[in-house]
C-alpha cells in the first residue's frame, strides 16, 4: 500500500485518493491536475494509452498514475477500482467523465439503434458501473466519499438532432438523483456537473475545428465576454469533490453561461 498523507496540509484534497475516469484529455485532464494541485493522488483512467501516460508523467508520478479501463466493459471498471483500493487502501473521490459523442446527426426519424446503444453503453452503463463500484469500495471502507460525473445542458434539453447523445445524458442526471438517495446513508454524496459547449479533443473531433465550437458556444451561452474552457468546469469539480459542498448531493451543477435559465 501507498502511503497517501500529503505535505500540503492545507489544500483541499489533502490526502485524498481521486480516480478520473477519461482522464487523457479536455475535462479529465484538467480535473486531474486540479485535484493533484490541491494534495490528492490521482489514478488516470482511459483508453487512450498514450495520452494518459503523458498526462500522469506532467502531474508527476508521484502525485498520479495511469490505469487502462474501458467503462464500457464492467469488469475493466471493477479492476480499476480494485487496483486504485489495493495500491493506496481506499477511494476518496470518483470522477467519472469518459463520454463520447455521437458520429451521426441524430434524428428520431432516422435514428441508428446500434448507435444508440454504443452511446448508452458509455454515457450511461459504463457510468453506472463506475458510480456502483466505486460505490462499494467507499461502503466497505466506511469512506464518506464523493463521486461526481459529467453531464451536459442535453442532460436538461433537447435538441434538433443529437437524439442519441441527449437520452443518454437524461439517464445520468436519473442516475444520480437515485444514487445520492440510496448513498446518503453511508455519507457519499453524488453529483453532476452539466457544462455547455466548449473546446475538448472530443467536440473538436466532431465539429472540426475550434471556430465552429467557439461559434456554437457563443449561440448557446447569454453569458457575455467569457469562453468557456476546461478548467471552468474542472473548478466545478474541484467544489463538488471537496468539502466545500459536504452538504450537497443530487445536485446538477449547470455551468452553461445561461444557456437553460429563461
Amino acid at each position: 500500500m501507498v502511503e497517501t498523507t500529503s505535505n500540503n496540509s492545507g489544500a483541499k484534497l489533502a490526502g485524498k485518493v481521486a480516480i478520473v475516469t477519461g482522464g487523457s484529455g479536455g475535462i479529465g485532464e484538467a480535473a486531474a491536475h486540479a485535484f493533484a494541485d490541491q494534495g490528492a493522488r490521482v489514478v488516470i483512467a482511459d483508453v487512450q494509452d498514450d495520452l494518459g501516460n503523458k498526462v500522469a508523467e506532467s502531474i508527476g508520478t508521484n502525485k498520479c498514475t495511469y490505469i487502462h479501463c474501458n467503462v464500457a466493459d464492467e469488469e475493466q471498471v471493477q479492476n480499476l477500482i480494485q487496483s486504485t483500493v489495493n495500491t493506496f487502501g481506499q477511494i476518496d473521490i470518483m470522477f467519472s467523465n469518459a463520454g463520447i459523442s455521437s458520429e451521426l446527426e441524430q434524428t428520431i426519424i432516422e435514428l441508428d439503434i446500434s448507435e444508440l446503444n454504443r452511446l448508452l453503453a458509455v454515457n450511461a452503463s459504463g457510468m453506472a458501473a463506475c458510480v456502483k463500484h466505486a460505490a462499494r469500495a467507499m461502503v466497505d471502507k466506511h469512506v464518506r466519499g464523493s463521486i461526481v460525473c459529467t453531464g451536459s445542458i442535453y442532460g436538461s434539453n433537447g435538441g434538433s438532432d443529437g437524439t442519441d447523445y441527449a437520452m443518454s445524458k437524461h439517464a445520468l442526471l436519473g442516475l444520480v438523483r437515485s444514487a445520492s438517495i440510496q448513498l446518503a446513508e453511508h455519507g457519499i454524496r453524488v453529483n453532476c456537473v452539466s457544462p455547455n459547449a466548449l473546446v475538448t479533443p472530443m467536440t473538436l473531433k466532431y465539429s472540426g475545428s475550434e471556430e465552429k465550437v467557439y461559434e456554437l458556444c457563443a449561440k448557446t451561452a447569454r453569458l457575455k465576454g467569457v469562453i468557456l474552457t476546461a478548467k471552468h468546469i474542472a473548478d466545478a469539480v474541484l467544489f463538488l469533490a471537496s468539502n466545500d459542498s459536504e452538504f450537497i448531493t443530487g445536485h446538477d451543477l449547470v455551468v452553461d453561461g445561461s444557456y437553460i435559465a429563461p
